[in-house]
């Protein structure tokens, strides 16, 4: 006769071995995305479900690049991207496993790519900065192609080697074309646009009096009004439809080979999430990509009329505009 202690082991064993399993998922997410922006979110997705998260930081471009070289043999479930372009190379790279449909539900359609590979975790809008104490908002130009006039000589800053600038370039060559982006880099130049090393820079040299404007991300700005009220520099958005008012997203892919599937679509669920997609607005000052998140000012629906009509898996065209770059001597 079989006891009733012996048929209770067994059941015993198969409930702390699914226990063990569950506590000792893992998934391995390669970011681009600084560390000190995405690790409080990590650790609350860590501590709502159980799930271990493993991340190898650094460049975008560097580790879309390990990913492609390690193929299949990847260690990495997630790639977490600082912007748009390094998704598309990796989806058009068939590295990138199409995901469950309710992912993107919550999301605009510019903030995933057709064949459903990626989704949008946060944006950040493409701006003109502007001294509003020494320049008046109603002759701030409506397309960032009327920067090259007589008007803002030498008033104008831009970073081009900062990767933000060179996604913004890409962009232009996918909507304006070629001839017409090459055109408006010389013809930027011969105006005696400024460069500078970074978004940062920029901001400071508008404030030092030595040029009037700069392209930037919005979120520059906001950052610094955040913490001064009296802050001097405001943001102009230009026409509908221009590409200075491109919109570049960080955001998620799952890879094909990764063996730990329904915990990354977990995790990606979680950063689509309110609780998420506030974190990005109110501590990184970056656009949510879900909609009805924050104040009507700071709401996505607000800048998605303005936006130009582009795939941003074009952005991942960056070697030729490097090269553009290179041949107006702007790098």
């Amino acid at each position: 006769m079989v006891s009733r202690r012996s048929l209770f082991l067994p059941a015993l064993f198969i409930f702390l071995f699914v226990f063990i399993e569950l506590a000792s998922a893992q998934i391995t997410v390669y970011s681009g995305r600084n560390r000190a922006l995405v690790e409080p979110l990590v650790n609350q997705f860590e501590a709502e479900t159980g799930i271990n998260v493993r991340i190898r930081y650094g460049g975008t471009t560097q580790l879309a690049v390990a990913i492609m070289e390690e193929g299949r043999r990847s260690p990495a479930d997630i790639f977490w991207s600082q912007d748009a372009g390094a998704l598309g190379a990796l989806h058009s790279g068939d590295i990138l496993k199409v995901l469950p449909e309710h992912i993107a539900a919550t999301l605009p359609p510019q903030f995933t790519n057709p064949a459903n590979t990626w989704v949008a975790t946060s944006g950040r809008a493409r701006v003109l900065a502007y001294d509003k104490n020494n320049v008046d908002s109603s002759t701030l130009p409506e397309s960032v192609f009327d920067l090259t006039r007589p008007e803002w000589r030498g008033k104008v800053g831009w970073a081009p080697a900062n990767a933000s600038f060179q996604s913004f370039v890409t962009a232009m060559r996918a909507t304006e074309g070629d001839e017409r982006t090459r055109e408006w880099l010389r013809q930027m130049k011969a105006n005696g646009a400024v460069a500078y090393n970074n978004n940062n820079s920029i901001l400071q040299a508008i404030e030092a009096g030595e040029i009037q404007l700069g392209l930037t991300n919005h979120y520059y700005i906001d950052r610094a009004k955040s913490g001064n009220p009296n802050y001097g520099i405001e943001a102009h958005q230009f026409g509908a439809g221009d590409v200075g008012n491109l919109i570049n997203v960080a955001g998620l892919g799952i890879l094909k080979s990764s063996k730990q599937q329904d915990e990354a679509i977990a995790f990606v669920a979680f950063m689509l999430r309110e609780y998420a997609q506030q974190f990005f607005m109110n501590e990184v000052f970056e656009y949510p990509v879900t909609t009805g998140i924050g104040d009507s000012d700071r709401m996505l629906e607000s800048i998605l009329g303005i936006t130009p009509d582009i795939n941003l898996d074009a952005l991942n065209d960056l070697d030729e505009t490097l090269r553009m770059l290179r041949q107006t001597d702007l790098l």
